[in-house]
């Protein structure tokens, strides 16, 4: 099946937000078999829409279109579909009663403007928006299908594979075999060096797609058959043989995360951990607490960003801080013996770096960072020199702070 994705907003064409919404929606059709024929963006205006319409559907089967669907002036793409296949407007009374059910029930002043939410197309299919406001909604022209949904990207995340994707599947029954899909998400290794370590591997019947998530890299197989069960063994033929090369940089698979792998590890072992963070400013305290439950396995979290707050809180001496400064071994050691003895964990991890764009010497280049975790018995320290801007830089630190501790949890640090 050929699909086509229209994205509308003056934000879009005027650079003032990314369009992340063609990415995702791409990513979902690939994953589908269902090639994506075109792509593009247009403004908030009535004759760009109609000239994307006219140019893109008849490449495809399918289109789907975001953006333009809210309460105000310029959201006009509800009335540019109407107007392009000469189709009276109706507003539905049930959608329209809905949309001030949920105004009441957040205590939100209602303005007329938000009517326009409630207002379709003639022999339109509303599509239940699970995560906003306004409702989408699907035409079949020309034999094809139009999917019209908000341009909110959370939205679209929850929307398109919810409500659009079984729509597709349902007008398509034709493009239905069961498609078995497998993510192995890995991190330490470039997509170069990924591609060259898993080449001659027999991936018959088998899809493989390079997905670079910063500072990750995903891999995504997928295989389609009538039948469940074949889809499946393809697909986990390819991952076995993948794990065999690379398995000591997989970390996680599908929806799984690395903050979430180390929770289930510590609740799993039984552990307690806190941490110390210097250049990474939080970072990973906030990861662990993305994790319903981190209360649990999280003693506590400290920004010791100073040299005071590190001699203060954490009991760096500041001979240690003046002769090898803070951001060195002794330091990142010491920070992670402190915050573990305050807090009475079971495990303390620790960073201390250069994320720049200054600060950095000969010695100690911007990038450099360590890293280290104690347990009471030993402590384990690893350096790190990294090429990224700064926001980069605290993003990849506190990702190889959680994969030492993973790799503590599991094991496999005994073996490095």
């Amino acid at each position: 099946m050929k699909t086509g994705i229209i994205t509308i907003g003056n934000e879009l064409t005027s650079g003032g937000i990314q369009d992340t919404n063609t990415a995702f929606i791409a990513r979902q059709f690939h994953l589908q078999g269902w090639q994506v024929a075109a792509t593009m963006s247009v403004g908030d205006d009535e004759v760009m829409i109609k000239e994307a319409l006219d140019f893109v559907l008849p490449l495809t089967d399918a289109v789907v279109i975001t953006g333009g669907l809210g309460p105000t002036a310029d959201d006009i793409t509800t009335v540019a579909v109407a107007k392009a296949f000469n189709l009276p407007l109706y507003t539905d009374e049930d959608i329209l009663n809905h949309i001030k059910a949920i105004f009441s029930r957040y205590g939100l002043k209602w303005t007329e403007n938000n009517a326009k939410q409630a207002v379709f197309p003639q022999g339109a299919q509303i599509l239940d928006n699970p995560a906003g406001t306004a409702a989408g909604f699907s035409l079949r022209v020309h034999g094809k299908v139009l999917a019209v949904i908000p341009g909110v990207p959370v939205e679209v995340k929850k929307m398109f594979p919810e409500v659009v994707l079984p729509l597709l599947c349902r007008s398509f029954p034709e493009e239905s075999r069961y498609l078995a899909v497998r993510t192995l998400k890995l991190f330490g290794l470039s997509e170069a060096a990924v591609d060259q370590a898993i080449a001659g591997i027999d991936l018959s019947g088998v899809g493989i797609g390079f997905y670079p998530r910063f500072p990750e890299n995903h891999l995504v197989l997928s295989a389609r058959d009538a039948g469940e069960a074949a889809a499946w063994l393809r697909v986990k033929k390819s991952a076995e043989e993948i794990h065999k090369r690379l398995g000591s940089y997989i970390f996680a698979y599908d929806e799984e995360t690395l903050e979430g792998v180390v929770a289930g590890l510590l609740k799993e072992k039984g552990l307690t951990v806190s941490v110390a963070e210097s250049c990474t400013g939080g970072l990973i305290t906030d990861r662990l607490t993305d994790i319903p439950g981190s209360s649990i396995y999280l003693e506590r979290g400290l920004v010791t960003y100073s040299n005071r707050s590190k001699t203060d809180l954490l009991g760096v001496p500041v001979e240690v801080l003046q002769k090898h400064g803070a951001v060195s071994e002794e330091t990142a050691r010491l920070m992670a013996e402190g915050v573990r003895r305050l807090a009475g964990s079971d495990l303390g991890l620790a960073t201390t770096g250069i994320a720049g764009p200054d600060g950095g010497s000969e010695a100690k280049p911007v990038g450099t960072v360590f890293i280290a975790l104690a347990d009471g018995v030993e402590t384990s320290c690893r350096k790190f020199s990294y090429r990224w801007n700064r926001r980069r830089v605290k993003i990849i630190a506190s990702q190889a702070a959680l994969i030492m501790l993973k790799r503590y949890l599991t094991g496999e640090m005994n073996h490095e």
